[in-house]
């Protein structure tokens, strides 16, 4: 399992016009099983994903089609752990 850390490196005005796209980009990534959770920091300097993928490289080939990345708006801290204890309810995840 994958925490990424994304780091907003362009100002606000060209996060928000790239937005709707990465927005697009997570929301496959949903529907394809691959992310489990995902928003802003607070203040507003970038965002949290929380990832179930294959590994580590993977993942990292994964985040070159986010536009975030594709357009240098971004730039992503890659944290991967093991889980050995949840919530319950979050073992559908864990246990892939």
């Amino acid at each position: 399992m994958f925490i990424i850390h994304v780091t907003y490196v362009k100002p606000l005005e060209e996060v928000d016009r790239v937005l709707p796209e990465h927005a697009a980009f997570l929301k496959e990534q949903y529907r394809l099983g691959r992310f489990i959770a995902s928003g802003r920091l607070v203040p507003r300097t970038g965002g949290i994903i929380i990832a179930n993928y294959r590994g580590k490289k993977e993942l990292l080939e994964l985040l070159q089609d986010d536009p975030f990345c594709k357009q240098g708006i971004a730039a992503y801290s890659i944290l991967e752990f093991s889980p050995t204890m949840c919530d319950p309810r979050f073992q559908i995840f864990v246990d892939g």
